[in-house]
């Protein structure tokens, strides 16, 4: 079992290279199943949930070569209808090959995914999607989608969900006829998997938008295409140079995707220089928490693209620890994401977790090093990271798996930055 060993109190400094947006690499491997002609990824993130997806396309009957540092060429064979149990429980992204699968075959039967332990993650919109497409659904140990023919339709997603909009524009790609998906969710990794299908010759309007029309095409070539920055990479990157008093340029930040996440940072008194694509974090930072309009206690929350990202709620909740003042974070999607704050709690974080989805933070607080952590899903794993970072003494965080995930080489990354941070084997 791998454990991170971190001393924390040390002031970081040095220039980070932010990694291809997972979130958009995932449903392009996924896509690359919609053609039998060789696809050809850059900027791909080498992180566990990747080299999985690889696996599943292996186990189809196609294969993954690695033509340099984040390039992979992928050859699509589909032998078989039903995807590995083994491989569906250690990943929920393995939900994106229904998609392409049920587009190229007409049926897919899919075991229930894994992923993150952070509540319930609803799968019914992405098959309400492939029934408005006129696949049948029947659900039983496992998920089996079967159709005659696919037919583009005027879908409204009852939830603007990032996968089933994925899977929903996949399958709706090579449909017959014209799909409108409304409803919607946007995010950049929308729009990476939109211009990518459109780079293989698919017909989609609407991209960034929550209105997409999917032109469906009998037939979609091989393509070359480049993965966008991982905006949860550089939110993660701000917090944690903030919260360690550091001074750090993140490079390829793609500032444009940022805005929300700025005005986030700001209630915080957090803020940097834009430099081009790069992100200059400073010293020293306000850390002062703003009060709203009247003196109320200020909110944090997620929403749907453009709103602020439900991923980087627990990063916030670990930086505004160090802030002045008091905020509330309200995380709305899943139950189980702020379950993390009694590690926090235990370092001497000052936090009221009010319900699942809300937590109160007052700062800032001293943080002290704490022996025993387990990272539950990604990013609590990264918010562990930059609290045991920002505390006084030595941490020990464990379930590391969870947090590699997400982020590639993360210890390197950190070390290089002068992060005391290392990797036991037990």
């Amino acid at each position: 079992m791998r454990k991170y060993v971190i001393e924390g109190g040390y002031p970081l400094k040095g220039k980070i290279t932010v990694k291809g947006n997972k979130n958009a690499a995932l449903p392009c491997i996924a896509a690359a199943l919609l053609t039998d002609e060789p696809v050809t990824l850059h900027n791909v993130p080498e992180i566990a949930d990747v080299l999985v997806m690889f696996e599943v396309i292996e186990d189809l009957g196609g294969s993954v070569t690695k033509e340099g540092a984040g390039v992979y060429r992928i050859e699509s064979v589909i032998n078989k209808n039903e995807l590995s149990k083994e491989k569906m429980q250690k990943i929920r992204a393995g939900i994106l090959f229904a998609g392409p699968m049920l587009a190229r075959r007409n049926e897919v039967i899919i075991p229930p995914p894994g992923g993150d332990v952070i509540g319930r993650r609803r799968l019914d919109t992405h098959f309400l999607a492939f029934e408005g497409l006129g696949a049948q659904v029947h659900i039983d140990q496992s998920y089996h989608v079967k159709t005659n023919k696919l037919v583009g339709s005027d879908i409204f997603l009852d939830e603007a969900s990032v996968t089933a909009t994925e899977n929903a524009i996949m399958a709706a790609a090579m449909a017959e006829g014209t799909t409108i998906l409304r409803n919607a969710a946007s995010e950049p990794h929308i729009q990476d998997l939109c211009n990518m299908i459109n780079a293989m010759g698919g017909a989609i309007s609407g991209i960034g938008s929550n209105v997409l029309t999917i032109e469906g095409k009998e037939k979609l070539h091989g393509t070359t295409f480049t993965i966008g920055s991982d905006f949860m990479e550089v939110g993660s990157f701000i917090a944690l140079a903030a919260a360690t008093k550091s001074e750090l340029v993140i490079e390829h930040a793609a500032p444009e995707n940022l805005r929300m996440i700025q005005m986030a940072f700001a209630k915080l008194g957090i803020s940097w220089q834009v430099v081009g694509d790069d992100l200059h974090v400073g010293t020293p930072q306000e850390m002062r928490i703003k009060k709203d309009l009247g003196g109320a206690i200020p909110t944090i929350d997620d929403a749907p693209w453009p709103g602020f990202p439900a991923d980087l709620t627990s990063i916030m909740v670990v930086a505004a620890t160090q802030c002045e003042g008091t905020i509330l974070i309200h995380e709305k999607m899943y139950e189980s994401r702020m379950f993390f704050v009694d590690k926090l709690i235990s370092m001497g974080a000052g936090i009221i977790l009010c319900d699942p989805h809300r937590a109160v933070i007052s700062g800032p607080s001293r943080l002290s090093g704490a022996a025993q952590l387990a990272s539950p899903d990604v990013r609590a794993g990264m918010a562990m990271i930059i609290a045991a970072l920002a505390a006084s003494g030595t941490s020990t965080i464990s379930n590391v798996y969870q947090i590699e995930r997400g982020y590639e080489n993360i210890v390197e990354r950190l070390q290089q930055l002068g992060a005391k941070i290392k990797v036991v084997e037990e």
